[in-house]
């Protein structure tokens, strides 16, 4: 079938609408991260750059890594950017742009985030690299698609009863990595959790400014739960979001985060900037592995 003109929404150029890509830019490991200006602090270390495109918050440069062709994206910040970003990057891959229809042959795309994080849990301490082996989402985004099948029912079901959840928040929900990337990246380095994904920075995630929260404990019940020996761990925008369409459409999916702060503690980093680099180079000598 056709896909309509407003359902796909295409450059004059013939590249898709919001990141501006065409066919053949995107490799088949992609590397997502939420600043834009944290694209070049990865691709600096590539030994060419194919191309850069920008628009708005996606900024997107291809290029080799000791012989691995990566695709480096930004998304910008939540799950509402992660929808333009997995849905385009799969048409790019997986529909042919000119007649509009979804191509025979699939591609699968390897797809990694890089990004930072709060840890909710005095046992992953400031400074760690962790893991999301999974990740709970409070965002919604999942429930605009037919997505049985692809989330942890059970794990969601212990959630909600081990929290009370407030039934006019957006019923969470959780979805797995991709278990051949958790190998391939998962070392001595590195610790393992559930990231939650919030809908916001600031009452979502806990904190208090001016207004006060609906559960002043939910950081404490979320800190406290736990599935087949994960706990949630820390929290982000994003993950969730990413690990749930890439199921849906067929692509791999981890998330690796730097913990720069501390929610119990009350800690921040000393150096944010310097972990987040370290944390580049161990993905970028691991995807070579992918």
């Amino acid at each position: 079938m056709k896909i309509k003109e407003s359902e796909l929404i295409l450059n004059p150029n013939g590249s898709v609408y919001h990141l501006h890509l065409l066919p053949g830019q995107v490799a088949d490991a992609v590397i997502t991260v939420g600043d834009s200006d944290r694209v070049e602090e990865i691709t600096k270390y590539f030994e060419n750059i194919e191309f850069t495109v920008q628009n708005r918050e996606f900024k997107t440069q291809t290029g080799s890594y000791k012989g691995k062709r990566i695709t480096v994206i930004s998304t910008g910040i939540g799950t509402d950017n992660i929808d333009i970003v997995l849905n385009e990057l799969d048409a790019v891959v997986n529909i042919d742009l000119k007649s509009r229809t979804v191509k025979d042959q699939l591609k699968s795309l390897d797809i990694i985030r890089i990004g930072t994080s709060g840890s909710i849990n005095q046992e992953v301490p400031l400074d760690s690299f962790l893991v999301s082996e999974m990740s709970i989402g409070f965002d919604s985004l999942m429930h605009f698609y037919k997505s049985d099948g692809v989330e942890e029912s059970e794990a969601t079901q212990a959630f909600i009863t081990h929290t009370g959840w407030f039934s006019k928040k957006s019923e969470p929900y959780i979805i797995k990595a991709s278990e051949r990337l958790v190998k391939i990246f998962k070392s001595d380095l590195t610790k393992s959790g559930i990231t939650a994904t919030n809908i916001g920075f600031y009452g979502p995630q806990g904190r208090v400014l001016r207004i006060p929260l609906q559960d002043a404990e939910i950081n404490k019940k979320l800190a406290s739960f736990q599935y087949r020996g994960l706990n949630i761990t820390n929290m982000e925008m994003e993950t969730a979001g990413i690990y749930g369409l890439s199921k849906l459409l067929g692509h791999n999916a981890l998330s690796l985060n730097a913990l720069i702060a501390n929610r119990v503690t009350g800690e921040f980093s000393k150096d944010p900037k310097k972990l987040v680099e370290r944390l580049i180079t161990y993905a970028l000598e691991r995807i070579t592995n992918v």
